[in-house]
Protein backbone atom coordinates (compact mmCIF):
# COMPACT_ATOMS: atom_id res chain seq x y z
CA UNK A 1 0.00 0.00 0.00
CA UNK A 2 2.23 3.47 -1.25
CA UNK A 3 -0.21 5.09 -2.10
CA UNK A 4 0.79 8.76 -1.52
CA UNK A 5 -1.83 10.67 0.67
CA UNK A 6 -3.75 13.62 -0.96
CA UNK A 7 -5.45 11.12 -3.95
CA UNK A 8 -9.07 9.92 -4.24
CA UNK A 9 -9.86 6.80 -4.27
CA UNK A 10 -12.66 4.41 -5.34
CA UNK A 11 -13.74 1.75 -2.96
CA UNK A 12 -15.34 -1.39 -4.42
CA UNK A 13 -17.49 -4.31 -2.55
CA UNK A 14 -17.78 -6.21 -5.50
CA UNK A 15 -20.61 -9.14 -6.16
CA UNK A 16 -22.17 -11.08 -8.48
CA UNK A 17 -25.41 -8.93 -8.83
CA UNK A 18 -24.28 -5.72 -7.01
CA UNK A 19 -21.41 -3.35 -6.51
CA UNK A 20 -21.37 -0.91 -4.07
CA UNK A 21 -19.46 1.76 -4.18
CA UNK A 22 -17.82 4.30 -2.03
CA UNK A 23 -14.97 7.16 -2.74
CA UNK A 24 -12.55 9.11 -0.67
CA UNK A 25 -12.38 12.62 -0.48
CA UNK A 26 -10.01 14.59 -1.63
CA UNK A 27 -7.62 14.55 0.63
CA UNK A 28 -7.36 10.98 1.11
CA UNK A 29 -8.45 10.31 4.50
CA UNK A 30 -12.49 9.94 4.66
CA UNK A 31 -14.48 7.50 2.53
CA UNK A 32 -18.45 8.50 1.46
CA UNK A 33 -20.89 5.92 -0.08
CA UNK A 34 -21.57 6.41 -3.58
CA UNK A 35 -24.05 4.53 -5.46
CA UNK A 36 -25.02 0.61 -5.94
CA UNK A 37 -24.45 -0.77 -9.72
CA UNK A 38 -27.14 -3.26 -10.40
CA UNK A 39 -24.84 -5.97 -13.35
CA UNK A 40 -26.28 -8.66 -15.01
CA UNK A 41 -22.69 -9.78 -15.73
CA UNK A 42 -18.58 -8.95 -14.82
CA UNK A 43 -18.56 -7.30 -18.06
CA UNK A 44 -21.96 -5.87 -17.52
CA UNK A 45 -19.97 -4.91 -14.06
CA UNK A 46 -17.18 -3.43 -15.78
CA UNK A 47 -19.01 -1.63 -18.36
CA UNK A 48 -21.37 0.28 -15.80
CA UNK A 49 -17.61 0.96 -13.60
CA UNK A 50 -15.68 2.37 -16.91
CA UNK A 51 -18.51 4.94 -16.40
CA UNK A 52 -18.22 5.67 -12.96
CA UNK A 53 -14.28 5.83 -13.26
CA UNK A 54 -14.66 8.40 -16.35
CA UNK A 55 -16.60 10.47 -14.30
CA UNK A 56 -14.92 10.21 -10.39
CA UNK A 57 -10.87 9.75 -12.03
CA UNK A 58 -9.81 8.07 -8.93
CA UNK A 59 -6.24 7.87 -8.65
CA UNK A 60 -6.92 4.43 -7.62
CA UNK A 61 -9.59 1.84 -7.08
CA UNK A 62 -10.04 -0.27 -4.07
CA UNK A 63 -11.47 -3.42 -3.85
CA UNK A 64 -13.12 -6.07 -1.00
CA UNK A 65 -10.70 -9.61 -1.10
CA UNK A 66 -13.02 -12.25 0.34
CA UNK A 67 -10.21 -13.92 2.14
CA UNK A 68 -11.80 -17.02 4.54
CA UNK A 69 -12.16 -16.96 8.02
CA UNK A 70 -8.13 -18.17 8.20
CA UNK A 71 -6.47 -15.89 5.91
CA UNK A 72 -6.79 -18.28 2.92
CA UNK A 73 -7.59 -17.58 -0.73
CA UNK A 74 -10.94 -18.16 -1.16
CA UNK A 75 -12.83 -18.97 -4.35
CA UNK A 76 -14.40 -15.98 -4.39
CA UNK A 77 -11.00 -14.66 -4.47
CA UNK A 78 -10.38 -15.84 -7.46
CA UNK A 79 -13.68 -14.29 -9.11
CA UNK A 80 -12.49 -10.93 -8.20
CA UNK A 81 -8.72 -11.67 -9.26
CA UNK A 82 -10.35 -12.07 -12.81
CA UNK A 83 -12.62 -9.11 -12.13
CA UNK A 84 -9.48 -6.83 -11.60
CA UNK A 85 -7.97 -8.28 -14.62
CA UNK A 86 -10.40 -6.87 -16.64
CA UNK A 87 -10.53 -3.46 -14.80
CA UNK A 88 -6.82 -3.67 -15.11
CA UNK A 89 -7.54 -3.51 -18.91
CA UNK A 90 -8.27 -0.33 -19.07
CA UNK A 91 -7.68 1.55 -15.77
CA UNK A 92 -4.12 2.33 -16.30
CA UNK A 93 -3.46 3.31 -12.55
CA UNK A 94 -2.90 1.23 -9.45
CA UNK A 95 -5.96 -1.56 -8.09
CA UNK A 96 -5.67 -2.29 -4.65
CA UNK A 97 -7.28 -5.53 -2.96
CA UNK A 98 -8.00 -5.28 0.73
CA UNK A 99 -9.08 -7.76 2.91
CA UNK A 100 -13.16 -7.30 3.01
CA UNK A 101 -14.12 -9.84 6.25
CA UNK A 102 -16.77 -8.58 8.15
CA UNK A 103 -17.37 -5.46 6.32
CA UNK A 104 -20.82 -6.39 5.89
CA UNK A 105 -21.31 -7.17 9.36
CA UNK A 106 -19.31 -4.18 10.06
CA UNK A 107 -22.05 -2.42 7.57
CA UNK A 108 -24.85 -3.42 9.32
CA UNK A 109 -23.60 -2.58 12.78
CA UNK A 110 -23.40 1.30 11.26
CA UNK A 111 -27.34 0.73 10.04
CA UNK A 112 -28.79 -0.82 13.81
CA UNK A 113 -26.60 2.23 15.42
CA UNK A 114 -28.56 4.70 13.58
CA UNK A 115 -31.60 2.92 14.77
CA UNK A 116 -32.39 1.41 11.66
CA UNK A 117 -33.22 -2.03 10.28
CA UNK A 118 -31.25 -3.65 7.13
CA UNK A 119 -34.26 -5.20 5.61
CA UNK A 120 -34.48 -5.83 2.11
CA UNK A 121 -32.14 -3.21 1.03
CA UNK A 122 -29.14 -4.35 0.31
CA UNK A 123 -27.97 -1.98 -2.00
CA UNK A 124 -27.53 0.29 0.99
CA UNK A 125 -25.48 -2.32 2.98
CA UNK A 126 -23.35 -2.78 -0.83
CA UNK A 127 -22.54 0.77 -0.10
CA UNK A 128 -21.95 0.48 3.25
CA UNK A 129 -19.70 -2.41 3.01
CA UNK A 130 -17.32 -0.56 0.21
CA UNK A 131 -17.01 2.36 2.48
CA UNK A 132 -15.86 0.03 5.50
CA UNK A 133 -13.58 -1.19 2.45
CA UNK A 134 -12.47 1.93 1.71
CA UNK A 135 -11.83 3.40 5.06
CA UNK A 136 -9.71 0.74 5.91
CA UNK A 137 -7.42 1.00 2.94
CA UNK A 138 -7.28 4.42 3.75
CA UNK A 139 -6.71 4.37 7.45
CA UNK A 140 -3.85 1.42 7.18
CA UNK A 141 -1.85 3.31 3.80
CA UNK A 142 1.67 4.82 5.33
CA UNK A 143 1.06 8.40 5.48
Amino acid sequence: MDAAPGQVFLGIDYGERRLGLAKSDPTGLIASAMMTLEVKSRRDAVEQLRRVIDEVKPDGIVVGYPLMPSGDISDKCREVDRFIERLAAFFGRPIYRVDERYSSVEAADVVHALGQKVGRDKRRLDRLAAVVILQRFLDERPR
